[in-house]
């Protein structure tokens, strides 16, 4: 794994993840009026968060096609 990769991944795919864990569990339960908008949001951020995760797993500088 490069340093960029692992850039992405623990800098940007872990806290993400965790954000939106903590927004979509902690956060939404004690929102009344917009618990659904926050919820969805958490989840969201959290998803995309998991996708930076992968890529930055399998980020490389060479292209894939020879």
């Amino acid at each position: 794994m490069s340093m960029a990769s692992k850039a992405i991944t623990v800098g940007v795919g872990v806290p993400m993840i965790v954000f939106g864990a903590l927004m979509a569990w902690l956060w939404a339960p004690m929102e009344s009026y917009f618990q659904n908008q926050v919820e969805l949001i958490g989840s969201i951020i959290g998803i995309l968060g998991v996708v930076f995760f992968i890529s930055g797993l399998f980020y490389s500088k060479e292209p894939a096609m020879h």
